[in-house]
C-alpha cells in the first residue's frame, strides 16, 4: 500500500510534463512582454533602458509550483520597476496576470500589436499610480 509520501512523489512525476510546458509558455510571453515594452514608442524607436529580471513569485508556496501557479519578473522601465506575474488560464485559454499595486490583464492573444497595446495600457496606468491618479487603473483585457 503506497504512502502519502508515495502518492505526492507520484504526483509530483506525473505532472512534471505539463508544468514544464506551463512554465516556458509563462516565460516566453514575459519575454514577450520585454520586447512589447522595448518596442511600445513605434517601429525604429526602440526604448534602450527596458530590462527584464527574472523573480519568484512570493505566493507561490510549493516547489515545484503546481500547474497554474504564478511566473513573474521585475521589468525596469527607466527609472521605474514593475512587478509582473503571470499564468496560464487554462479554462479561459489565456494569459492571466497582475502588475504594479492592485492591477491585472487578462490576455488571449500575444501577436506583437496586441502586446503592444497591452504594454501602452500598462505605462498609462503606471503613469496615472506616480502622478497620484490611481483611481484610472484597473482591469485591462
Amino acid at each position: 500500500m503506497p504512502t502519502d509520501f508515495d502518492l505526492l512523489q507520484a504526483a509530483v512525476r506525473a505532472t512534471t510534463e505539463g508544468r514544464q510546458g506551463e512554465v516556458r509558455a509563462c516565460e516566453a510571453f514575459l519575454n514577450a512582454l520585454y520586447h512589447a515594452f522595448r518596442h511600445a514608442n513605434g517601429p525604429g524607436l526602440p526604448l534602450n533602458n527596458v530590462s527584464l529580471d527574472w523573480a519568484d513569485d512570493p505566493g507561490n508556496r510549493l516547489r515545484p509550483v503546481p500547474i497554474g501557479g504564478w511566473r513573474a519578473a521585475w521589468f525596469r522601465l527607466g527609472l521605474c520597476e514593475v512587478y509582473v506575474r503571470v499564468r496560464r488560464d487554462a479554462g479561459a485559454g489565456c494569459f492571466v496576470g497582475e502588475y504594479g499595486p492592485r492591477a491585472s490583464f487578462s490576455q488571449e492573444g500575444v501577436g506583437e500589436e496586441q502586446l503592444l497595446a497591452l504594454v501602452r495600457q500598462i505605462l498609462r496606468e503606471l503613469v496615472a499610480e506616480q502622478e497620484g491618479r490611481p483611481g484610472e487603473r484597473g482591469t485591462v483585457n
